[in-house]
């Protein structure tokens, strides 16, 4: 039985980050997050730190936040902490949504009982899911209006991918992806979308309570939906962005989910439809494969709209929320995302000048260190 949908305070955010731990002698991930989790333990830590499914991730938890500013500044709290302790143990910490040439059966599965299982359950999948997303929550005063963002926001999926998108290379090549991420988690039998229902209590107790009925479901942490709720929370989580190069572009993309949810809510816009997903697996490819540069289709007009345009021209949209909100210096981070190319066209570039994967694994640990 699915627990009630928890009270949290609407438009209030926070943000996880799964981080590549790096080898700095060859670049290559290292499986060093039970020493640096140990390390960490040791002290207080900004936010909350926990394992991931291999031994080469850490996840990274902040506060829960209302505001922009604060946000980013325990982010950078934390990512600093964590430099620290990473540079004690010899090793890099990086963004990026994939490692460029890590080898998946090269990965240990970290010793928790639910990693086990899954590793048990899905195979050498569990393995190549040794990739980083970013995941953002936002506060929703109920289940029905979780429920409404939820679908609403199949529209902007597409901004989130390109936005975030940082992993160009998989084992060893450029994969023409700007986010290959996305392609091992839609291998999942549980990925895609959510269901179509607006109402909470739909949801809950049919839906949920067919599939757990089935015994293939267990709780909500077994759908790897692009955006599920989190009842437990009182949150929706948006699950497509992998993880920016910094913290600053996490805090950044935080910041244009908080203020889009709030132009959803004030009821701006059409209300969600099914058929508004018979455009979105295109629309979630062009801007996986393409990035920027995509092509996507108007879920309600069926117009074929240039991504990036779309992109700026919500950002100007939504000057007014972010003026409400704080998040102005959010936005403009984003524009200029748009303006002049993102992390995987960084990463491109970086291995073109550099002349090795390596080098430019070098390269995203400095730009996660703030270093330029």
């Amino acid at each position: 039985m699915l627990e009630p949908f928890a009270q949290s305070e609407p438009l209030t955010f926070g943000v996880e980050l799964e981080l590549q731990l790096v080898s700095l002698a060859d670049f290559d991930l290292n499986a060093s997050s039970p020493d640096l989790l140990h390390l960490l333990a040791r002290k207080p830590f900004p936010g909350n730190v926990t394992p991931e499914i291999t031994e080469s991730m850490i996840e990274i938890n902040s506060s829960v936040h209302s505001r922009h500013g604060p946000l980013l500044d325990e982010l950078l709290e934390i990512r600093d902490t964590l430099v620290a302790a990473a540079d004690q143990l010899n090793i890099g910490l990086a963004g990026g949504g994939t490692h460029p040439f890590q080898h998946w059966s090269e990965r240990r599965i970290f010793p928790k009982q639910r990693f086990q299982e899954l590793s048990s359950l899905y195979g050498y999948l569990a393995k190549q899911f040794t990739v980083f997303g970013q995941h953002v929550h936002i506060g929703c005063a109920s289940g029905d209006d979780a429920m409404f963002l939820l679908h609403s926001l199949n529209r902007y999926i597409p901004h989130f991918i390109a936005l975030s998108a940082s992993s160009p290379f998989v084992q060893g090549h450029d994969s023409l992806f700007d986010s290959a991420r996305l392609n091992s988690v839609f291998a999942f039998p549980m990925s895609g979308r959510a269901p179509f229902t607006l109402s909470w209590d739909d949801f809950a107790n049919v839906y949920f309570a067919k599939m757990e009925a089935t015994g293939i479901i267990k709780s909500m942490k077994d759908f790897y939906w692009d955006v599920r709720p989190k009842p437990e929370y009182g949150t929706i989580e948006l699950r497509v962005c992998d993880t920016p190069l910094t913290v600053e572009r996490a805090a950044a993309l935080a910041g244009y989910l908080q203020a889009l949810c709030r132009h959803l809510l004030e009821r701006r816009e059409e209300t969600p439809a099914e058929d508004d997903y018979l455009v979105y697996n295109f629309n979630r490819f062009q801007a996986c494969r393409f990035g920027l540069d995509g092509a996507i289709t108007h879920p309600k007009t069926y117009e074929t709209m240039s991504l990036r345009e779309d992109i700026l021209t919500t950002l100007r949209r939504m000057e007014p929320h972010g003026e409400a909100l704080g998040s102005m210096d959010a936005l403009r981070h984003l524009a200029q995302v748009v303006q002049e190319g993102g992390d995987a066209t960084y990463l491109r570039r970086q291995f073109d000048e550099q002349g090795s994967a390596e080098g430019m694994v070098d390269a995203a640990i400095r730009q996660f260190r703030g270093q330029r």
